[in-house]
């Protein structure tokens, strides 16, 4: 029988529990240079995406859309539904809001591949936590600050936006002047860029060094949110090297600008990934783009839940 696993369902897995799933995955030996590449299918209104992946006795692939005329809509810009197999017969087992998922599994990766230099940073505070500046006051940016506060000390979180508007919830200012918040990104300890913008939204100059900064708003070649300034002096950690070459505009155009050369990238799956906490002349900088194996590892962790809540054991 197919279960149906609805946005509350998804989310009680909470961010703790996604960062686990993510990372148990990849200690227990998953490649994300194995994964099935991304299909985009251009719509007449925006994009169709295809993300399938098969990993340890399960198959799942991820339908969402992208609608970037929905806003004026009043209606969300991505929507998504995912389809979860057992593997070894290929029945579905649970239909998951892909929505969710997505919101889930993006600051759990990010959170996920810089965990311990962020635990290491927060250590330098002496208890009183990081300050993080989010570039990007929609579900991703509520969704990393959410997810980097649930595993470490966090002192403040100042929401960087366009525009004037009132301070979300799990934020404790809104900021919108750019000498402001140049201020802001030079003492922050983490920088998050969750956004649409097309165009670089940080002064890569500006960021001090050991910083970490999180980059998840594009999965386009042509598209960035980081600046080659950035890229030059960053150690870049990515999901996988072929996919950031390909998909990742912050890489590729920092490729093309000769700021940084693509043996550099570390991939997740590299022994040097779990050493990636470079000396402190350097920031970091984890740049996802978002993979088919990432709402898998998740959904089954979100799936396992729910079979236990139900009293069912689930499959293993």
């Amino acid at each position: 029988m197919t279960v149906t696993l609805d946005a509350a369902d998804v989310f009680a897995l909470g961010p703790a529990g996604a960062v686990a799933a993510v990372r148990e995955a990849l200690s227990g030996g998953l490649d994300p240079d194995g994964d099935a590449a991304r299909t985009v299918v251009p719509l007449a209104r925006g994009q169709g995406l295809l993300m399938p992946s098969e990993h340890d006795g399960w198959f799942g692939v991820k339908v969402a859309t992208v609608a970037p005329g929905n806003a004026a809509r009043g209606l969300r810009r991505i929507n998504a539904t995912y389809l979860l197999h057992d593997s070894a017969t290929l029945t579905p087992v649970a239909l998951l809001d892909g929505v969710a998922l997505t919101t889930l599994r993006t600051p759990a990766v990010s959170v996920a591949a810089c965990l311990d230099r962020l635990r290491a940073l927060a250590e330098e505070t002496a208890g009183a936590g990081l300050r993080l500046v989010v570039f990007g006051a929609g579900p991703q940016g509520r969704g990393h600050a959410v997810t980097v506060r649930a595993h470490v000390p966090v002192a403040d979180v100042t929401v960087v936006t366009r525009g004037e508007g009132a301070v979300p919830g799990w934020a404790d200012r809104r900021q919108a002047g750019a000498r402001e918040t140049a201020e802001l990104v030079r003492r922050a300890d983490v920088v998050v860029t969750a956004t649409s913008a097309r165009e670089p939204v940080v002064d890569g100059r500006l960021v001090r060094d050991g910083a970490v900064v999180l980059a998840v708003g594009s999965h386009e070649p042509d598209v960035r949110e980081l600046d080659s300034a950035l890229m030059e002096r960053a150690t870049v950690l990515v999901e996988s090297r072929a996919t950031a070459l390909r998909e990742a505009g912050d890489v590729v155009l920092a490729v093309r600008d000769g700021a940084l050369a693509p043996d550099a990238l570390v991939a997740l799956s590299d022994p040097a990934a779990s050493r990636a906490m470079p000396p402190a002349c350097r920031p970091l900088v984890v740049k996802t783009c978002g993979m088919g194996w990432q709402d898998l590892v998740v959904a089954v962790a979100a799936h396992r839940r729910k079979a236990r809540e139900g009293g069912a054991e689930g499959r293993n």
